[in-house]
């Protein structure tokens, strides 16, 4: 049983139906984070080759929610929960929503960029979900 104040994580993957592009990532992201900051909801986005990785952090109630509602957006497909669990605190305490494309040039020259990041979000990540997180903490480092 999980103690008050434990904070609730969620990391999934998921397809998109057709790639977005860089304007419609861009007011996603806009807009995720408008209405994360209401709810109280921070983590990670990272974007690739039309599929997403993300966590959700938050009370978890709202955050199984807003999962609920991600499932039955129809830009996504294949959704798969990875892993879920409590913590004692956030990991991305002040980000409504943390996001890195990893399909841009300027990713693929960042120190430390390796091959291993062609492999699919979706599929090939998330046979180890510990490693998931592992990722969205490097990107966390990254952009602080």
């Amino acid at each position: 049983m999980n103690k008050k104040g434990d904070i609730f994580f969620y990391l999934y993957s998921s397809k998109a139906v057709k790639a977005f592009t860089q304007d419609q990532l861009l007011e996603l992201l806009a807009r995720s984070r408008e209405n994360n900051a209401k709810l109280g909801v921070t983590g990670m986005l990272l974007y690739k080759n039309a599929e997403f990785m993300q966590v959700l952090e938050g009370a978890e109630l709202t955050v199984l929610r807003l999962v609920a509602k991600i499932e039955q957006d129809p830009r996504h497909k294949s959704v798969s929960k990875l892993l879920i669990g409590h913590s004692s605190e956030r990991q991305f305490p002040f980000w409504y929503m943390g996001f890195s494309n990893l399909d841009t040039e300027e990713a693929r020259k960042t120190p430390g960029y390796t091959e291993f990041l062609n492999t699919s979000l979706a599929v090939g990540l998330a046979t180890d979900p510990t490693l998931c997180q592992r990722l969205m903490q490097l990107f966390k480092e990254r952009t602080n």
